[in-house]
């Protein structure tokens, strides 16, 4: 305990990094009040039917992702998925679209394009998202909880305004974070709110639990226990490494010999990070947003369906599949078999050039695949903690993108803050040695 207080002390006295999570700690408070500023024109008072429809299910979800916002009917109700699902097409785009191809071959250049057409592409998300969260507010909301005096017409191209504005502040926000702050500000956000539902979840939990006759406190011990585990096993996933060892040939530049030592290439068994379930996260929204989020009848009923087979099983098998595509895109074997090249380095037994990048895709085909696996199987775990008995709102932290994104966050985050420890001759966060094996978003 001594050692941790020792290595809050030293956090706060480097200075730049005192002022980086002073920093994001103030864009993160702006981000959570904002959740509770209701949309104009609409009685907060008369929110009781939309909190309780916005509490299962894939609006669960939605409103997760929004942290809360969804369901108080806030300026940040649609929050940061607009832009989410406008990177997965942009991306998409990168891998099938050669004029996109090019922008990611141009480097920082190229990417700021890309980001620019994300935002534009964000916006026009937003302007099917809008119209369709508004009409969702018309169904569960009584009459009198609109008290605009202006059309409904004309109020709903207002509230659209806002909400596109709402998202592209949150946005702006995680931008933010990202270049002075601490850590991945989009992934920051999307984690706040999920840990914003924690204590009430967790309190919904312990009330039934003390209310029921079968197990009581003792079932209550039981779920933490298995949560710990599950904790423990996500970490293990993104920490995992496969380790390439790395010759390189000696060389003599002056008086000085490089080279001539072994190193290793840390290949992840989960390379993709959490980005594969957000991905198909965000897919899985698609329709309800074009059944004007009615989530009763038809295909929208059985895919809003989260503890249902085929929810799970499609669910599952777009988290492989984006598994395998952001591998692809994240990990470039040609590149680093290249790069080895010039640096005069080897793989022993292997030859440099194409058969060493032939040698490392084999090697990243063969760790994807358990990889991709074991995180469907935590992706769909909340299910199975649904069928045991517990608490829907508190199941979701059981697995899926509740976890996941906790984890890889969380992990990242430690990661910027031990390299600048390390960088000013602290202690690293851990005692029995460094950090390693980080995913981000």
């Amino acid at each position: 305990m001594k050692r941790f207080f020792q290595t809050i002390v030293n956090i706060f006295k480097i200075e730049e990094l005192r002022k980086r999570i002073l920093y994001t700690l103030g864009l993160i408070v702006i981000y959570r009040l904002g959740s509770y500023i209701v949309l104009p024109g609409i009685d907060a008072s008369q929110l009781a039917n939309l909190q309780t429809q916005s509490s299962e299910g894939l609006l669960g979800l939605l409103n997760m992702f929004s942290g809360g916002a969804f369901g108080n009917a806030s300026i940040f109700a649609l929050g940061v998925m607009p832009y989410i699902s406008a990177s997965i097409v942009i991306q998409l785009l990168a891998v099938m679209v050669p004029f996109f191809q090019r922008l990611q071959r141009e480097g920082e250049s190229g990417h700021r394009k890309m980001n620019q057409y994300t935002r534009y592409l964000t916006i026009l998300i937003l302007l099917i998202q809008g119209p369709a969260y508004i009409a969702n507010l018309s169904n569960q909301l009584p009459p009198e909880a609109f008290v605009a005096t202006i059309g409904r017409g004309w109020y709903g191209i207002f509230v659209t305004m806002v909400l596109i504005g709402g998202t592209m502040f949150v946005m702006w926000l995680g931008e933010r974070i990202t270049d002075r702050g601490i850590g991945n500000g989009i992934s920051l956000i999307i984690m706040v709110g999920i840990v914003a539902r924690l204590p009430m979840a967790l309190w919904i939990e312990l009330t039934e639990k003390f209310n029921s006759t079968t197990g009581g406190i003792l079932m209550f011990i039981v779920e933490l226990l298995i949560l710990f585990l599950v904790f423990v096993a996500s970490i293990a996933l993104v920490q995992a490494v496969r380790k390439i060892p790395v010759q390189y040939a000696k060389r003599v530049i002056g008086n000085k010999q490089y080279g001539g030592v072994r190193q290793y290439i840390p290949l992840k068994i989960n390379a993709a990070g959490v980005m594969p379930i957000i991905f198909a996260q965000a897919l899985m929204i698609f329709p309800l947003i074009f059944s004007n989020f009615n989530a009763t009848k038809g295909f929208a009923a059985v895919m809003s369906n989260t503890a249902g087979f085929w929810y799970n099983f499609v669910f599952a098998l777009m988290v492989v599949l984006f598994t395998y595509f952001y591998t692809a895109i994240t990990v470039n074997p040609t590149n680093m078999a290249e790069e080895m090249k010039r640096n005069g380095g080897f793989i022993p037994g292997v030859k440099p050039g194409r058969k060493t990048a032939e040698y490392i895709d084999s090697i990243m085909s063969r760790i994807t695949l358990p990889g991709s696996i074991f995180l469907a199987i935590i992706a769909i775990l909340p299910a199975f903690a649904m069928m045991l008995g517990v608490n829907n709102q508190f199941a979701s932290f059981y697995g899926g993108t509740s976890l996941l994104i906790l984890v890889g966050v969380i992990l990242d985050t430690l990661q910027q803050i031990e390299s600048h420890l390390l960088m000013r001759h602290y202690d690293g966060l851990m005692k029995t040695g460094r950090l390693r094996g980080r995913s981000g978003m």
